[in-house]
C-alpha cells in the first residue's frame, strides 16, 4: 500500500495512492483517509481525487525526530576519506528540516558546498525502546525516499553536524510511504540520484554496512522511538554538490521518485508548507 499526505486546497490529509502501473480500477488517484494512519485507526472517506489535482506533501512530519546514519556504505565513506565506523554513526535532524516533493531546498548563505545524499528512509509505527533484532519488523510502519541534504563545508568546520545536516529544508521526504515491503525486500532495493537528469548515484541497499534491523536495534538502545520518527539509513557513493536552479531526483526501486529544486531564497517569502 502507498500512503501519501496531500493537500487539495485545504488542510493536509492522508490517502491511499493507486498508480496506473498497479492495473487497478482507479489509476493515478488518491483516496482520502480519516485521521493519521501512523497514529490512529483510519478508514476511507469515499473521496477520491486524481493525483494530478492534489499537492503531495512530506508523507510524514515526525512528531519527535529524524535520526540519520553516517558512513553506512563503505564506498561513500571512502569517497570522503573516512573509515567505516565499528558501530552505527548516528545524528539527529530536527523535524523542521522536513519538506515534501517539489518543495525548494534552500541554499543557505552560510555554505558554499551543498550536497545531495539519496537514502532509504524507515518510518517508525509504534513507541519502542531496545527493540530486539527479530522484532524490528513489528515497529516499522513503512518506507519512503529521503535526501539527506548536507552543507559539506559546515560539516567539516563545525566539528558536529547540527547546522550541516539540520538546517531548514535539509530533509526532503516523499513522494509517499509504502507499507507492503518486508524488511528482507527493503534490504535489496536500487537507489539512483540524478542532478538535472544526469546520473550521480547508483547503488543498492544491500551494500549497507549495518542493515535495517541492526540500525533500529542500535538506535532504540539509546533513544525511545515514537510513531512517525524517521531513520535515514545512509547513502551510496556518488554524492556531490548542487546549486540554485538545479533539480535533484532520487528514485528507490519499489517506492517512487522524490524530486526537489534548489533555491537561493528563504521559505519566509511564502513558499513551502512551513510558511503557511
Amino acid at each position: 500500500m502507498r500512503i501519501a499526505r496531500f493537500s487539495a486546497g485545504g488542510d493536509p490529509q492522508y490517502g491511499i495512492v493507486e498508480l496506473a502501473a498497479d492495473g487497478g480500477e482507479h489509476p493515478d488517484t488518491v483516496s482520502a483517509l480519516t485521521g493519521d494512519p501512523i497514529a490512529t485507526p483510519v478508514q476511507l472517506t469515499g473521496e477520491r481525487r486524481p493525483l494530478a489535482d492534489v499537492r503531495l506533501l512530506a508523507p510524514v512530519i515526525p512528531r519527535s525526530k529524524v535520526v540519520g546514519v553516517g558512513r553506512n556504505y563503505a564506498a561513500h565513506a571512502a569517497e570522503l576519506g573516512n573509515e567505516v565506523p565499528g558501530t552505527p554513526l548516528t545524528f539527529f535532524k530536527p523535524n523542521t528540516s522536513v519538506i515534501g516533493p517539489d518543495e525548494a531546498i534552500i541554499y543557505p548563505e552560510a555554505t558554499h558546498q551543498l550536497s545531495f545524499e539519496g537514502e532509504l528512509a524507515v518510518v517508525i509505527g509504534r513507541i519502542c525502546k531496545e527493540v530486539p533484532l527479530e522484532r524490528v519488523p513489528e515497529v516499522i510502519f513503512g518506507y519512503t525516499v529521503a535526501n539527506d541534504v548536507t552543507a559539506r563545508d559546515l560539516q567539516k568546520s563545525d566539528g558536529q553536524w547540527a547546522r550541516a545536516k539540520g538546517s531548514d529544508t535539509f530533509c526532503p521526504l516523499g513522494p509517499w510511504m509504502v507499507t507492503h515491503l518486508r524488511v528482507e525486500e527493503a534490504a535489496d532495493l536500487q537507489i539512483t540520484t540524478t542532478l538535472d537528469g544526469e546520473l550521480k548515484q547508483s547503488g543498492s541497499t544491500n551494500l549497507m554496512v549495518f542493515d535495517i534491523p541492526a540500525l533500529v536495534h542500535y538506535i532504540s538502545s539509546y533513544t525511545t522511538l515514537l510513531p512517525g520518527d524517521v531513520i535515514l539509513t545512509g547513502t551510496p557513493a556518488g554524492v556531490g554538490e548542487m546549486h540554485p536552479g538545479q533539480q535533484v531526483s532520487i528514485e528507490i526501486e519499489g517506492i517512487g521518485t522524490l524530486t526537489n529544486r534548489v533555491s537561493g531564497t528563504s521559505r519566509a517569502d511564502g513558499t513551502g508548507e512551513a510558511a503557511k
